[in-house]
């Protein structure tokens, strides 16, 4: 039974096996408001994991706490926790020497003196105290043994500077454990000039990782990770130094040579990094720090420190993600961890899966340029959010219907649809059945038992047998971006298009620009288009490419669909230039009736979208629709989408029909 038994813990071995799928619909509606207000999808993307979405964290959040985090070590500890130590054992030596000089009865009067004005004459720097006793004779047992603790303190410290770990596993070292350390410092020394000059081999690496090895944890698989492991260590030890001030600076150093009581171990450690400093030159070997905190550390905690402090600023830059091909593959992990815990580490592979998701998913393409775009798939899924976020809006309108009702009583499609309220469309009985199947089989129940439920059942869709020649002309002049109503009219488009592509795919859907001069344009140009500053609002052109659209298509039923904040401020000459003028210029007005005329001669339903305020706008296109027999509607922005597929949809249907 006993080898049955499993443990159960934290799972630790990667992202969670059991977490479901990333969820790119928000991302993507996210990254293609952004390409809709001017952004590259690249630069979408990018903003988008910066910022993060309602329930992940971003980018910008996870390099807050990095700052946080380096901010509170800098104002938690200062760098002098060897001095203070070295103070308190020589204060400690010192009086238990004084006690031993007053009690000790035996001792000649004149040796006491000169003991104690030997004593009393040390100077007030620490380090040449330490350095001023070195030869004096302790008559205290405990003197002498705190004295000798600065001195292997001191060795200790320096070591840890160098090698992590290295002041605990000296505590109470043996003179032989020092003398292998001297050794291996030795031969370190001599394997690592031996490498500068390029005559080392991974047999040389070999033989001193058999003879030292036990000093490296790490476990270097060849001379260049061990260098790595102490170039980085050996750097944050001088940047400590150089955080001092720099009477501490000189302090540690005048100390540094009473290390294990010789000069000894400051020599190999000065060898030691010099040799890293040549093979590591782009390490940061002269930066500092400015601590400010209570909490006095030592050299090797020092140390530790600094390696953390670079440590954040790393991370810092690869949060960032400022450097040229950065991805989010970038960031280190395991320092992430180390630093901020487990948590940041989900919020980081989550988005980094969120960045991988998106660039493999289809959802962005790269263009031959090498730009990327969003894809036929991206905008799909964008113009049925968008599509939906109109339907509900007019679901809330009295007297309005859902448009997936449209066309009921029309032609099959061929496709199917999960049913909703108020679908008077025929089951797709193969469909439904097939649904309910599979959902018995996923609840455990018994398929021989088949019951359907209102979830399995799909109506076939169908579309009005009236076909349309459907021209959306969208103003994109620099005062729709100035206004905040360019990325309404965008997602106003897409909405229309999807509808279109998606319900009615029998009829025709164009789309025009207009600023200074219009252009046909696809769905995903314009998705993609960036605001101009040039003023101009070329009606005229406009209408003149919705006269030649419903001319190539005769046969269909002709709806115009206008978005506009403007007046006609401009109109085509017969060279193909725009004459442009502020106020508009009688011509300008004359041609754009003109052109709007012959447009409707042919029975075209036209519906007028006027956004802003103005009242000479608003009575000039009361104008225009009244002497054509359409319509002008005023939508606030966010009601825009709403408003031109409900027109859309009227134009289909018929006027009255939509309405019963």
């Amino acid at each position: 039974m006993d080898s049955r038994r499993s443990k159960y813990g934290r799972y630790a071995g990667g992202p969670d096996p059991l977490a479901p799928p990333v969820d790119l619909s928000e991302a993507l509606k996210a990254v293609s408001e952004e390409v809709m207000a001017g952004y590259s999808p690249e630069g979408a993307l990018r903003e988008y994991l910066r910022r993060g979405g309602r329930e992940q964290r971003g980018l910008d959040d996870l390099a807050r706490d990095v700052h946080r985090r380096r901010q509170e070590l800098l104002r938690d500890h200062r760098l002098d926790g060897t001095l203070e130590e070295v103070k308190e054992l020589l204060d400690s030596a010192l009086l238990d020497e004084r006690k031993q000089l007053a009690r000790d009865a035996q001792m000649d009067d004149g040796e006491r003196a000169i003991r104690e004005l030997t004593l009393d004459s040390l100077p007030s720097s620490t380090a040449a105290s330490v350095s001023a006793l070195s030869s004096y004779d302790w008559q205290s047992s405990d003197a002498r043994e705190s004295y000798e603790k600065i001195k292997d303190l001191l060795g200790r410290e320096l070591l840890d500077q160098r090698f992590s770990g290295m002041k605990e596993a000296l505590e109470n070292a043996t003179d032989e454990d020092r003398a292998a350390v001297s050794e291996m410092l030795t031969d370190l020394n001599a394997l690592l000039d031996k490498h500068r000059r390029g005559e080392d081999t991974q047999e040389d690496f070999d033989d001193f990782m058999a003879d030292h090895g036990e000093f490296f944890p790490e476990n270097p698989e060849n001379v260049e990770e061990l260098i790595e492991t102490l170039a980085a260590r050996a750097a944050a030890a001088q940047r400590m130094m150089r955080s001092m001030s720099a009477e501490q600076r000189a302090e540690l150093m005048a100390l540094s040579q009473q290390a294990f009581g010789s000069s000894d171990l400051m020599g190999q450690l000065s060898e030691l990094d010099a040799n890293l400093q040549a093979l590591r030159p782009g390490e940061n070997w002269d930066g500092s720090e400015s601590f400010s905190g209570d909490e006095g550390v030592g050299l090797g905690d020092g140390t530790g420190l600094l390696q953390d402090l670079a440590e954040l600023e790393s991370l810092a830059e690869q949060l960032g993600q400022a450097y040229g091909g950065a991805r989010l593959d970038d960031i280190d992990l395991e320092a992430l961890s180390r630093q901020l815990g487990d948590d940041a580490v989900v919020s980081a592979r989550t988005l980094a899966e969120l960045e991988r998701s998106m660039r493999d998913s289809g959802l962005l393409r790269r263009t031959p340029d090498g730009s990327l775009r969003l894809s036929p798939a991206a905008m799909r899924q964008l113009g049925k959010s968008l599509l939906e976020d109109a339907a509900k809006q007019l679901s809330g309108r009295t007297g309005s219907r859902d448009t997936r009702t449209a066309g009921a009583a029309g032609d099959q499609t061929g496709a199917t649809r999960e049913w909703a309220f108020g679908d008077t469309e025929p089951w797709d009985v193969t469909r439904t059945v097939t649904n309910s199947v599979l959902r018995t089989v996923t609840e455990g129940g018994d398929p021989m038992a088949l019951r359907i439920d209102v979830r399995d059942v799909e109506v076939s869709e169908t579309e009005a047998r009236t076909q349309s020649a459907v021209v959306l002309l969208v103003d994109v002049s620099y005062s729709m971006a100035a206004e905040g109503r360019w990325v309404p009219m965008k997602r106003t488009a897409l909405a229309l298009h999807h509808l279109v592509q998606t319900r009615f795919r029998g009829d025709r859907l164009h789309l025009v620009t207009f600023g200074r001069l219009a252009q046909a344009m696809d769905i995903d140009e314009l998705t993609g288009l960036s605001s101009v500053r040039e003023q101009g609002t070329n009606l005229h052109h406009a209408l003149l490419l919705a006269e030649k659209f419903f001319r190539e298509h005769p046969t269909l039923q002709p709806v115009l669909l206008v978005v506009t904040d403007g007046e006609p401020t401009a109109h085509l000459l017969p060279e193909g230039q725009a004459r442009f003028s502020y106020p508009p210029e009688p011509e300008t007005v004359r041609l754009t009736v003109a052109a709007l005329d012959r447009v409707t001669r042919r029975g075209t339903q036209t519906t007028i979208f006027r956004l802003g305020d103005d009242p000479g706008l608003a009575r000039f296109m009361a104008g225009l629709a009244e002497r054509v027999g359409g319509r002008v509607v005023a939508p606030d922005l966010d009601d825009l989408g709403a408003a031109v597929v409900d027109s859309y949809m009227r134009s289909r249907r018929g006027w009255l029909d939509w309405y019963e």
